[in-house]
This record gives C-alpha cells, structure tokens and sequence, in this order.
C-alpha cells in the first residue's frame, strides 16, 4: 500500500543578495538585489506502507527542505505530493494526527521544563485520551529506559537524552509516518547506537513507515534497506546499499601483507597506495585491473596475505555527489550560452 507519493516535487526560494559596504547596504533598502535558489528540483518518489527509507543528499541537496515539504511546514513551487492520501501543505488536521517530524537540530521540547511537561502538552494539542497517553508514554519511556529523567528539566539533558525524549514527544500520538532529519547529529557512539536499536525495535514492532535523513552512514547501514540519494535537488539513485557499490563504484580496495616484511618498491604501478605501514600495503585498483594487477603482484612479491574489497560507502557516496555536481555545473554553463 502506497504512503507517500512525490510527482514533480519543486521549491525555489528568493535569496536576497547584500553588497558589502555601508552605502550599499542603504542602498538595498530601496533597491534589493535577489537570486533564485532552486531546494528540490522535480523529486518523483514512491514508499510504501511500513518502509524504513534513508534520504541522503550532501548539505543543500533539498533534504530537509523535502521533509518540510511533506509535512507541511513549507509550501512548495510545483508539483504535488500526497501523504496518507493527505496534501501536506494544506495542514489539515486529520493530517497532522497522523505524523511526526523530528529535527535533530531543533527542539519541540520546553527547554526549561522537564520532559513529563511536554508530554502533557502533547496530549492536549494531540487529543490523546488519558489512558492511551499514560499507556503509550509508560511504553516509550520504559523502551527508551529514561524514566529517572522525566522530571529534570529539558536543559539538563545530554544530547542522547534529550533525542530520546523528542522521540517519546513525537511518538505518542502513535503517527503512521515518521519523518526523522538528523536524529542522531552531535551524539556519541553509545547514544547513536540506542537511538538505532530503538528505532529498529519500535518500526518493525508498528510497521510505521519512517524517512529518515543523515549523514551517518552507520545509521543507514543499522536501519534501511531502502536508500534515496538526492544530489542537487534531484534524485540520483533509488535502490539498496548494495546497488550504490555495484553502480557506482570504480574501484577495489587490495590489502596485501608481505611475508619478507619489506615493501616492493614498484607497488605503486599497480594503483593509488592510500596506506602504508610495512608488512602490510593498501592499494586503490580500478575494478577491471583487479584480477590482473592481482595476478602479477603474486607473481613477482613473496604475498602472506590477501583481501579485496569495496571502497567505503562514504566515499563512494562522496564521489556519486562530486559527479552530479559536476554534472549540474556543465548543465547550468550550457543554459547561460544558450539561453
């Protein structure tokens, strides 16, 4: 069953330009000077229900700006999208019911009250009858193993904690979708990993569907099957991990220990040493080398030890993003000399 639906998804904003300088900046009180700044640039995209998706994108890609999209915070240029059968942006209540968004970044929490206070006015704006609140609330609370926190106020919480506690806020309305930007931004390697078991848990435990966004890619690997990679508004793949190493990478990664303990001098003709500590070499290989780069070095080197591997989905990533903006530069200098 189909949960969101993106056809043609656009937002552009207007970017006011201000010149340096004092006369200038009075100037730009009569006469502004503004560029137009395209977020999402025609985004089409299909979840269904219970899906657990990943939205990558490097800053500026329109991430964010579609999670606002889709719930309803901004308004978008064209295109549509539908959520639950509802139109984000026209804040319908009977909408709003049925989601949640979470922003690493921004609190939906009173800093100065403690957590159980906001719960409290959670229930109100939501509607939730009292038991079903204090069943849902005891459920979380206990799951996510804050109950000695609930009455310390917001601002005395560590990060995790405080994570924590904007999951519990967001989740006791019980919403079937879940929009999560940068859940685990700024936390530490403890923290990150029970906000993933916790989100692991309590998505196959609801069949919720949840989009999340991050650039952690170790939440992406603990998560999602399913990646979305957005790269200068517009959608560049949609598939599994596994499909992102197989399409888009270049290259392997040849470890290789050498039994004599002293590394050859000529290694280097068979690819990009990026790490070397005598016995041991690492080698960058173009993918159809290997098996002959492999081949010949085994021949000539006394090798103890061997392994291939793919590069690191960072860096693939990061390469896949170095692309695309390569390619909307070239695309953006075509259309300026020929308008």
């Amino acid at each position: 069953m189909e949960t969101i639906r993106i056809e043609g998804l656009r937002k552009t904003y207007k970017i006011y330009q201000k010149q340096e300088g004092l006369r200038a900046s009075f100037k730009g009180l009569f006469r502004r000077k503004h560029r137009m700044v395209e977020a999402v640039r025609g985004i089409d995209l299909s979840v269904d229900q219970g899906e657990f998706v990943a939205f990558l994108g490097p800053n500026g890609a329109g991430k964010t700006t579609t999670l606002k999209l889709l719930s309803g915070v901004i308004s978008p240029s064209a295109g549509m999208a539908h959520v639950l059968g509802h139109v984000p942006w026209r804040r319908e209540n009977a909408y709003r019911r049925r989601f949640a968004l979470v922003m690493g970044q921004k609190n939906q929490l009173w800093w100065d009250l403690p957590a159980q206070e906001s719960f409290r006015l959670h229930q109100q704006i939501y509607r939730i009858e009292p038991q079903a609140f204090v069943a849902r609330r005891d459920e979380l609370v206990d799951l996510l193993e804050v109950r000695k926190l609930l009455g310390q106020p917001v601002r005395e919480l560590s990060l995790g904690e405080r994570m924590k506690m904007e999951l519990i806020a967001a989740l006791l309305h019980s919403p079937e979708v879940l929009f999560l930007d940068e859940p685990t931004i700024g936390l530490d390697v403890v923290a990150q990993h029970n906000i993933q078991n916790f989100l692991r848990y309590y998505q196959k435990l609801k069949k919720i569907t949840i989009l999340l966004t991050s650039h952690y890619m170790k939440d992406v690997v603990a998560l999602c099957n399913r990646v979305v990679i957005v790269a200068e508004g517009v959608i560049v793949h949609d598939g599994s991990l596994g499909d992102i190493i197989e399409r888009f990478s270049t290259h392997k990664v040849i470890t290789l220990q050498f039994a004599d303990h002293c590394l050859p001098h000529d290694i280097s003709r068979y690819g990009e040493i990026i790490e070397e500590q005598a016995p041991r070499i690492k080698i960058r290989v173009a993918k159809q080398t290997v098996t002959d780069s492999l081949s010949a070095i085994l021949q000539q080197h006394p090798v103890e030890d061997v392994s291939v591997e793919d590069p690191p989905l960072e860096n693939v990533i990061a390469e896949m993003f170095s692309i695309a903006r390569q390619e909307f530069e070239r695309t953006a200098t075509r259309t300026v000399q020929d308008p």
